[in-house]
């Protein structure tokens, strides 16, 4: 029954971001559509967070459907309403007094960690990457909610967001997301790794010396007052610089600090998964299905080893790649495919041909020839002016002056 109930709630939420503008493309865009299967656009072929849509509820309810019937779930209720800065994606507005006949400084984050010291949560903000720090409004904001999509996807959490499940499908997902609840998830603390010690020592303030050790990732010192990372998963015995709490694979700041704990290396979501099971290169989803094609390098769904332009099944069929997705041969001809400089016709895939910068020429002595005198230039030395092409000097000088 749990299954069935699974299956009738199944939606891709097309209507959430309908037609909003592309940041990337702009007006080649149309709008926002989504299409059916493959989480992009239709119209430009970019995801969601490339568009102008505003992703924090969507975000909030993620998060909290990713920790949902976990260890965490207390927290979270706990950290909706006391007010400490929480991982659920709301703005925190932090205001911190600085020298005397200065005005008071506040800064808005989209997310900062959840400590109840408020400088303790700056600082962590302040070792991060300019570039990576969530501050509203600036390309830390938009590097968060890009990671948030990328390392968190919901069809890696919840197989109503995944397309055309079989029951034993479904059944084999719910058993895989309770077992990275149960074995990998987890949340980073941020403490001062002096309280730690504090903590560790049971409390005993008598304790005069503590020993600084290394992060686990950069292996550099870690420094006295200044914010480490832990991770509960892996043992408070080690610890990270903020800067250096990221995902093993991709090398990028495990977003909100959610990480995956996996044989003594950390992951993010996404990474996690893929060590796990085979992802799909059409649908961007986990493979539960033990029927599975692969191609260039690649795992496919069989009914999703389709062409990227006309959603065509290319089982059996001629296609060529582009951007490491699979197109089929009218639609790369119509859409990539170069033109010959002699003959104006497009060059087919398969067919030999010959490139200079800019210019392409069918390897055909009726194609690759003498622009002066028509001799084949095929295996022979030649000159090239733009989409010119001459045997020797006097032909040049023919056609040029």
């Amino acid at each position: 029954m749990e299954i069935e109930r699974e299956l009738k709630k199944v939606t891709l939420g097309h209507e959430f971001g309908a037609g909003a503008a592309c940041l990337k493309c702009k007006d080649k865009c149309e709008g926002f559509e989504l299409h059916f299967w493959r989480k992009i656009c239709r119209n430009c072929k970019c995801g969601l967070t490339e568009h102008d849509v505003a992703m924090n509820s969507e975000e909030n309810k993620k998060v909290g459907k990713l920790f949902e019937d976990t260890k965490y779930t207390g927290l979270i209720a706990k950290l909706k309403t006391d007010g400490i800065p929480s991982y659920q994606g709301n703005m925190v507005t932090i205001t911190l007094p600085i020298p005397k006949d200065v005005p008071m400084k506040t800064v808005t984050y989209e997310w900062a960690p959840p400590v109840a010291n408020k400088y303790l949560a700056v600082r962590y903000i302040e070792l991060l990457p300019p570039e990576k720090r969530p501050v509203v409004g600036t390309e830390g904001a938009a590097y968060r909610r890009q990671q948030m999509a990328r390392q968190l996807p919901e069809h890696d959490q919840d197989p109503s967001r995944c397309h055309e499940l079989s029951p034993a499908e479904v059944k084999l997902m719910q058993q895989y997301v309770r077992k990275y609840k149960d074995e990998a998830l987890g949340v980073g603390d941020v403490m001062l790794p002096e309280e730690m010690a504090l903590v560790q020592a049971g409390g005993r303030t008598n304790v005069l010396y503590f020993p600084l050790k290394s992060c686990h990732q950069c292996q550099q010192p870690m420094r006295k007052g200044e914010p480490a990372v832990y991770a509960e998963r892996a043992g408070y015995d080690k610890m990270w610089h903020p800067a250096c709490f990221v995902c093993c694979t991709c090398n990028e700041l495990l977003v909100d600090m959610i990480y995956f704990w996996k044989k003594g290396k950390m992951y993010c979501g996404r990474h996690y998964g893929d060590s796990e099971k085979p992802r799909c290169g059409g649908c961007d989803e986990l493979i539960f299905s033990n029927e599975y094609t692969q191609a260039e390098g690649q795992n496919w769904h069989l009914k999703h080893f389709c062409c990227f332009e006309c959603d065509c099944i290319l089982a059996g069929e001629t296609y060529v790649m582009e951007n490491d997705k699979p197109v089929c041969k009218p639609c790369y001809m119509k859409n990539y495919a170069v033109k010959c400089s002699s003959c104006q016709n497009a060059v087919e895939p398969e067919a030999q041909r010959v490139s200079y910068g800019d210019y392409h020429w069918h390897a055909e002595p009726q194609c690759f020839k003498c622009s002066g005198c028509s001799k084949c230039l095929i295996g022979q030395r030649f000159m090239a002016v733009k989409n010119f092409l001459f045997c020797s000097v006097e032909c040049k000088k023919k056609i040029m002056a």
